[in-house]
This record gives structure tokens, sequence and C-alpha cells, in this order.
């Protein structure tokens, strides 16, 4: 989402926003009503081998080799003595190969090699003009910077792209490898949610020098498709693996837009999956099977106080299984349908979804972006700790052998995520508003052969997770960028949270695992592109495989 003004007021705008798309508030209603499959399927882990064990609450910590700067406190803690002091950073088994500061970013990254070889990097940044402190910052860049890491140690910018959907492209910036394809919707620029702009680029020629193919409004009447009810506004996208169908994550609307990119000179809406029948949520983030005939879609569920402190409330975060098969096939008139429904206490404003292979079976990783009592701030993460919940946003695996019914495998809970850590964690976050510790985005390192998950923890950092065996999650690397002592004008994290000079980033893009050079690509909002280089025998392990499909 995009918010300008005074820090304090913008967080006071994005949670009312998110309030308001979900149903929450004191005349809330937790019924996620939807029709068959019912709601709330809640279902606990595989019992573990005797001679396992029980899997432990928390992720197991990395074991740090030599030369790095490990956490001095908690798994995922800064405390609030290294946060007034100017933090400095944390680092294990992950080092500093290469950085791009520019003018900081927003929320989405992408990567992508041409087939001349040449790597390139691309991030979304803030609005042209944000305010801190009440002072506008003045861009010198702004859209979506085009960074060229052939040599990570040696990035630089050969341009910047300033289509509708790419001056903010919010959390939809996205990059098709098969079609060679960089595309977005419009996350923020004409408006709260931006508009119903999509922009197609070509890649295949020099990563570098992306052209434009479209940039057009798709659900409007103009573009040949059909004709939304409701304007569509950018937000969230992702797009099918086949390169055919990019899907809008509508928050205001309350709806996933399907929109035909088979011509990608001619988007064109084709679909919609309306959330508001199934009850008081909204759309988000998603991803789409390899065939393209199945969508998992978050459902974004915020609750109210009494509903974090009753253990009977229903609940309504979580996501769906959604049969995409008409839009998958163009039959006119297409339909998605619901398949399963899951939902859970402990989490809110769900955020996005993978879906994955893991020794040889289907997963889902699901990631939130809020905590037990939603977005993670102080009033809400005492909240959670009151009724012995997880006052922070993780990241869950689900088995989906069944699509009907999804199984829970394991959560990446690290030891800020601990109730029982609550009274040593909520000082760090005295005073900061809407985002602190916990998750935001996800990616695996191959989605036919995952064996490592990396996300992006907020003032966590990035974290590595070993995920050969999805029941027993392991932390394998982590890296924590020093905080940033004066503002970038493209940052949203000094737009929208100017507290804590010098403390800990916004670390909450997706993840780009390179398998060939041992690197993880990055952006964190105050840090920039961030290149990182794997300590040696941390990954790939054996079983890990490349691939470019990882989100």
């Amino acid at each position: 989402m995009r918010f300008q003004g005074h820090p304090r007021a913008v967080a006071t705008m994005m949670a009312t926003a998110f309030l308001a798309a979900c149903g929450g508030g004191d005349g809330g209603t937790s019924v996620l009503a939807l029709p068959p499959p019912p709601t709330g399927i809640v279902e606990p882990p595989a019992p573990p081998s005797v001679a396992e064990g029980p899997p432990p609450l928390t992720v197991p910590k990395a074991v740090c080799a030599e030369g790095g700067s490990p956490e001095s406190a908690l798994q995922g803690q800064v405390p609030a003595a290294l946060r007034q002091a100017g933090f400095q950073g944390f680092w294990c088994n992950l080092k500093l190969a290469g950085q791009f500061e520019g003018e900081g970013g927003s929320w989405s990254s992408a990567f992508f090699r041409d087939p001349g070889g040449r790597t390139c990097a691309y991030h979304a940044t803030a609005h042209p003009i944000g305010f801190v402190s009440g002072k506008p910052l003045e861009r010198v860049n702004p859209g979506v910077p085009v960074i060229d890491i052939t040599d990570p140690a040696r990035p630089w910018r050969s341009m910047s792209l300033t289509t509708a959907a790419m001056i903010d492209p919010w959390e939809s910036l996205r990059v098709n490898a098969r079609r060679q394809l960089l595309l977005a919707d419009n996350g923020g620029n004409s408006g709260l949610f931006g508009g119903a702009e999509v922009d197609t680029y070509d890649l295949s020629a020099d990563c570098g020098t992306p052209q434009l193919l479209a940039s057009m409004e798709v659900g409007t009447g103009k573009d040949g498709g059909i004709q939304s009810p409701k304007s569509p506004r950018g937000h969230e996208g992702n797009v099918s693996p086949d390169g055919l169908t990019y899907y809008i994550g509508d928050i205001m609307s309350q709806r996933y837009h399907a929109v035909d990119i088979t011509n990608s000179t001619r988007p064109r809406m084709v679909a919609a999956f309306d959330m508001a029948p199934i009850g008081p949520v909204t759309a988000h983030g998603l991803s789409v099977s390899e065939d393209g005939r199945r969508a998992y879609v978050v459902s974004v569920g915020t609750p109210t106080a009494q509903e974090v402190l009753d253990p009977n409330a229903k609940t309504r975060n979580g996501f769906l299984i959604l049969d995409t098969s008409e839009v998958q096939a163009r039959v006119p008139n297409a339909q998605m349908k619901v398949i399963s429904a899951t939902t859970f206490k402990d989490g809110s404003v769900a955020q996005h979804t993978i879906p994955v292979t893991i020794a040889g079976k289907p997963h889902l990783v699901m990631v939130d972006e809020g905590g037990s009592a939603g977005l993670s701030d102080t009033a809400n993460a005492k909240l959670a700790c009151e009724a012995k919940l997880s006052p922070y946003p993780m990241a869950r695996i689900y088995d989906i052998s069944d699509e009907k019914k999804p199984v829970l495998v394991s959560k990446l809970m690290l030891e800020t995520h601990d109730p029982a850590n609550c009274d040593k964690v909520l000082p760090d976050i005295a005073g900061l508003s809407t985002f602190t510790y916990g998750s935001h985005y996800c990616s695996v390192d191959n989605r036919n052969n995952g064996t490592a998950l990396a996300c992006s923890y907020f003032n966590s950092g990035v974290r590595v997770f070993d995920i050969r065996n999805p029941a027993r999650p392991k932390e394998i690397a982590y890296y924590n960028p020093a905080g940033v002592t004066a503002p970038r004008a493209g940052s949203i994290h000094r737009q929208m949270s100017w507290a804590g000079r010098g403390g800990p980033d916004w670390c909450a893009s997706r993840v780009d695992f390179d398998f060939d050079r041992k690197l993880l690509t990055t952006m964190c909002q105050d840090n920039g592109l961030l290149m990182l280089k794997f300590a040696e025998n941390t990954w790939p392990f054996a079983q890990s495989t490349p691939s470019m499909l990882q989100n």
C-alpha cells in the first residue's frame, strides 16, 4: 500500500485501510462465510518419530562460521540498546558481496539473467515525493531502477522505468523467465491504492535496457476484455509460470483479477474472483501452479481485540486454493472456484503463498504480514502477548497432497515469535509503528525441488532455512543490514516510520537464489539492493538444483 504524510498519521491510515478492507474494528465479524468446503481447516503436523521427539517450538538457530557477526540476543532480535546506539548489523553464513543503495526502495524486487549472460535486478521505490517529519523528500530517479549486477561487486544503474505501473509497483513487480518479461500493476501512483494499469517489458535482448511492450488499463473496457464492476486498483500481483496470465491482488475491490498476457503488447482482463461473498476478508498476494490450473490466494483477515482474546473466536485469515482451469483454458466468462479454505488464529494480514515440491510431495508456503493481533506495532504486539499468541507474523509450510484438506507441517518461528519472550522483545519496538519484527516475503530455491527457503523478516533481516525435511526446518544463515542514519528519498520505511534513526532496516522484498554464484539478491528499503554471498558448505546442498521459478 502507498501512504504519504507524517509517519504517525501514515501508520494510522494504513491500519485503518486494512481494517476497513477486512471488516475489522469494534463491529467486525469473525465468520468466514464460505460455501462448502468449510472454513477453519487447521490441522496439526504429522506426529514425529519416537527417535526424533517432538519438533521444537522455534526453528533451530544457525551455526555460524568464523568471520561473521552473530546475533547477540534472541534469534531475530535487535535489542533496544543496539537500536539507540546505531545498529551495526548482524550476519551469519552470509556476507555482503555487493550493494546498490540508490535512493532506497519499497516492497518488491525481481531478478533476471538474459540469454547473453547479463544479470539484472529491479525493485520498487516509493512515490516520487514523500515526507519525513513534515519535510518533502525530492526524488532524482523515480520509478524502478534497472541495476546491472553481472559483477556483483560493481552494480550500476543503467536506467529507470517510469511508466504508470513502474512509478510505484508496490508489491507487484515480477519477472517471468520463460517469456523473458518484466511485469507490474499500478500499486500507488494514482491514488491511495493505485490504478488499473498493467505494464509489460521485454527483457530478451538485454536485461539492462527493458523494452516497453504495453502500459494500459485493464478491466475498464479499454482493453477488449471483461469490465470489472469496480475499476481495478493495483497493489499485489504475480504471473503464472507459463507467462500467459498475470494476476492482480486488489485489496480495495476485494478481488483477484486474471489478465491475459498471451499477447504481451495488449493485456486484457479475462476473469475475476470476488472475495466479498466469502466474508470480511480481502485479496492480497498469490501464486499459480505450474500448469496454471490452480491459484493459491490469501484471505486477508484482521481480528478485533475481542477475537484475539477469545480462544474460540472464528478465524478468517489464511489462504484459499482456487480452481483456475477455466481461466487457463480461456473459457468465455471463466470462473475461479474454491477447492478449500484454510484459516488460523496466530496470524493476520495474509501476504502471499508459494507452491513447492519438497522431497517429491506437494507443499505450500504461506506467509503473513501481521501478527496474531494485526500489524505488529506496540499495541497489537502487547495484545497478542496477553493472549499468549505470537505477536509477529511468520511463514508456514503446509502439505497439500490432499488439496481439499491442507495439513500444517511447520511454522518458521524465530525466538522473537515465542510469546514466552514477549517481555524481552517488546521494549525493542516501543514507539515504532506498523511493522517491526516478523515476516513479509519468502522465496524457495526451486519450486519443483525445494531445499531452501529464504524470507525477509522486517527488523530481523533476511533469514535462510533448510527445508529438506519440511516438518523440521533449520535456520542456516541470516543477514540483518546495519541501520541507515540519513533518509533515502525512495525508501518507504523512511517515509512511513522515521522514528529510529540508525535502527534496523525494513527487509521486506522477495529474495532470489543465484545457484551458480551461491548468492542471494534482495532489497532492503533503506540499504537498497543487496547481493549476499553464502559461506562455503552452506548452500546449495547436494540435492539442490537451479531454477528461476522461486516464488
